[in-house]
């Protein structure tokens, strides 16, 4: 199937023209994504000069670094242009923010462990670790339930 994509800041609303001999699987598929705001279960995210449309399932974290939002899954990395705050309105309540710089995956965690001054330390299931600052441990503590 052949796709075509136009961006354009002129646009009010987005929207999509599906042109087809025959309504497929696929194309139902895809009206349905299109039509739903399930879609919200998707993160466009970049790599190089390529766009991405990751499931939110497929992610591990979202770390600033370097004054850029990067978004880690099982073995790769991409970038988003958002700052942090405005991905988080974003996503849904598997990921909390575990520092002011972090968000994470609570799906993908291996282990959680007591570490300095208070904090606690994070294990990834993709090797990624982080600190949990003591700010947000009680909205992380909540978030798991314990």
């Amino acid at each position: 199937m052949k796709v075509n994509l136009f961006v354009s800041r002129d646009i009010e609303e987005p929207h999509a023209d599906i042109h087809t001999n025959e309504l497929t699987e696929n194309v139902t598929k895809a009206i349905s994504i299109l039509e739903n705001d399930d879609a919200n279960d998707m993160l466009a995210v970049k790599r190089g000069s390529d766009i991405a449309l990751l499931e939110l399932s497929d992610i591990f974290m979202l770390r600033v670094e370097d004054k850029q939002v990067k978004v880690y899954t099982d073995n790769e990395e991409y970038l988003i242009k958002k700052p942090l705050y405005q991905v988080e309105e974003s996503l849904n309540m598997d990921f909390v923010r575990i520092s002011k710089t972090t968000i994470v995956n609570l799906k993908k965690i291996e282990r959680v462990a007591p570490s300095l001054r208070g904090m606690m330390f994070i294990q990834l299931k993709n090797g990624l670790k982080d600190n949990i600052s003591r700010k947000y441990l009680p909205e992380f503590k909540q978030a798991l339930d314990i």
